[in-house]
C-alpha cells in the first residue's frame, strides 16, 4: 500500500480501537506489575533504528530474566499477556509507529538488532521496504514458521508487492487473527 492508504487506513483503526487500547492498557496494569507499554529498538527501512510500540506481555524486565525472543510456553508472558498475544493485541500501538511513518500497515516485520545482524546477504532484502503491522508471513504460519521461512516469504512479498497482494494480505490477516492459527 502507499503512504497515503496506510494514513487512512491506520487514523481510522486508532479512531475505532482506542477505547479499547486504553481498556487493554489499564488491565495490564492491574494484572502484572510494570508499564503497559513496552518499548524497543527494532531494525526498519535501509536499516534504520526505531522504537516499536506493543503493549507489555512479558513480566517487567523479562529480557534480563531469559533469552531476548519468547519462546512457545515462556513462563515470563503474564496471564493477561498469553491473551494479548493469541488475538494479537499486542501489537495495536505499532499503529501510531505507522502513522509516524516508520512501519508499514503491510511489509516485513521488524526485528531486533542482534537478529538482523546474523542475516546472510539474500536475507537483508528485507530491510529495503519499510517494515509492516502484518506481512505475508503472518498469514501463511505466523509463529509457525522459522526465521528463514519467514525472511524466505517475506522476500517473496517484496519482489511481488501490489495494491492487490496487500489486500490480500490484510483479509488473510483478519482471518487469521480472528482464527488464533499460529500463535502462542
Amino acid at each position: 500500500m502507499n503512504r497515503p492508504c496506510d494514513i487512512i487506513l491506520t487514523s481510522l483503526a486508532i479512531v475505532i480501537s482506542l477505547p479499547v487500547m486504553v481498556l487493554l492498557a489499564v488491565v495490564i496494569v492491574i494484572d502484572s506489575k510494570g508499564p503497559a507499554f513496552f518499548m524497543q529498538d527494532r531494525v526498519g527501512q535501509n536499516g534504520r533504528y526505531f522504537k516499536i510500540y506493543k503493549f507489555r506481555t512479558m513480566v517487567s524486565n523479562a529480557e534480563s530474566k531469559g533469552p531476548l525472543l519468547a519462546v512457545r510456553g515462556d513462563p515470563r508472558i503474564t496471564r493477561f499477556g498469553r491473551f494479548l498475544r493469541r488475538w494479537s493485541l499486542d501489537e495495536l500501538p505499532q499503529l501510531f509507529n505507522i502513522i509516524k511513518g516508520e512501519m508499514a500497515v503491510v511489509g516485513p516485520r521488524p526485528e531486533i538488532s542482534p537478529l538482523v545482524k546474523t542475516y546472510s546477504p539474500w536475507q537483508q532484502k528485507v530491510l529495503s521496504v519499510k517494515p509492516g503491522l502484518t506481512g505475508f508471513p503472518q498469514v501463511m504460519g505466523r509463529d509457525e514458521l522459522d526465521m528463514d521461512q519467514k525472511i524466505r516469504l517475506d522476500i517473496y512479498y517484496i519482489r511481488r508487492k501490489t495494491f492487490c497482494f496487500d489486500l490480500w494480505i490484510l483479509f488473510r490477516t483478519i482471518i487469521t487473527v480472528i482464527s488464533g492459527r499460529g500463535a502462542f
